[in-house]
């Protein structure tokens, strides 16, 4: 199964969208929402997932291809660990098509890039958000080399230091099978949740991103599925069925 040119335009509109006004943080909006409740269990979740492994400090959230809702379960479940006391940062690991700056309505002038290439620090450039005990680092400039920024010596001292000065980082990066971004990223994290689109994720795609996170021996604490809203649901367009499974092979 192919997809057409029809929903490859649907899905490349729906990406430029994100971009441009950000994700839905339901959780922060309406906490008491049927589907931030839905967060707080795929928060829950990992922690169950985690608690196997030595850490599960640095969380990082993907997919198989671009607007599956990897940004949005990213940015929503670090809003549910920073509203559950947790001291949070979550960082733009997408440096092709970022989206946290939109999120938090906030300028993306500096951030992840600007440190990978020497020109400010971490420390520097993390900003506070109207989310009590979350903050941000967003992705900066898009640059020519994404895959090598990411797997340099900086990003292992940016996430150094983010583990001494937050319980919990957050990780939003690139899609697996677009770009080779999260391989790099694998062994600088703890865990990797992937996150699917019902109805939209090919189940051949699904089976490669899992074939290709094992190769880089990751750590696959499970999956998120999200699916469409029934007519009628309370504004948001999307409802959100989530529960972190560990993939099938």
């Amino acid at each position: 199964m192919k997809w057409s040119f029809k929903n490859l335009l649907h899905r490349k509109q729906e990406d430029q969208e994100t971009q441009k006004n950000g994700v839905m943080l339901v959780a922060f909006a309406e906490p008491k929402h049927v589907v931030a409740e839905q967060f707080r269990t795929v928060r829950t979740n990992i922690e169950f997932a985690g608690a196997a492994l030595d850490k599960c400090q640095i969380v990082m959230f993907t997919s198989s291809a671009m607007s599956e809702g990897k940004s949005t379960v990213a940015a929503n479940v670090a809003v549910t660990w920073a509203q559950a006391g947790k001291k949070v940062l979550l960082i733009d690991c997408d440096l092709r098509r970022p989206t946290v700056h939109a999120t938090f309505r906030t300028l993306n002038l500096e951030g992840v890039t600007s440190i990978l290439t020497g020109k400010t620090k971490a420390d520097e450039v993390v900003e506070n958000t109207f989310v009590n005990d979350l903050s941000i680092i967003t992705s900066g400039p898009v640059p020519p080399n994404p895959s090598e920024l990411l797997n340099s010596k900086r990003m292992g001292a940016l996430l150094d230091w983010a583990r001494e000065h937050y319980d919990i980082i957050v990780l939003d990066a690139p899609p697996v099978l677009a770009v080779s971004d999260v391989q790099v990223l694998v062994p600088k994290t703890d865990g990797v949740v992937v996150v699917a689109n019902m109805g939209k994720t090919l189940k051949g795609d699904m089976r490669r991103t899992v074939e290709v996170l094992n190769l880089a021996q990751a750590k696959i604490l499970g999956s998120v599925e999200r699916v469409r809203a029934k007519h009628g649901d309370k504004g948001y367009g999307y409802g959100y069925g989530y529960g972190v499974s560990q993939p099938q092979k």
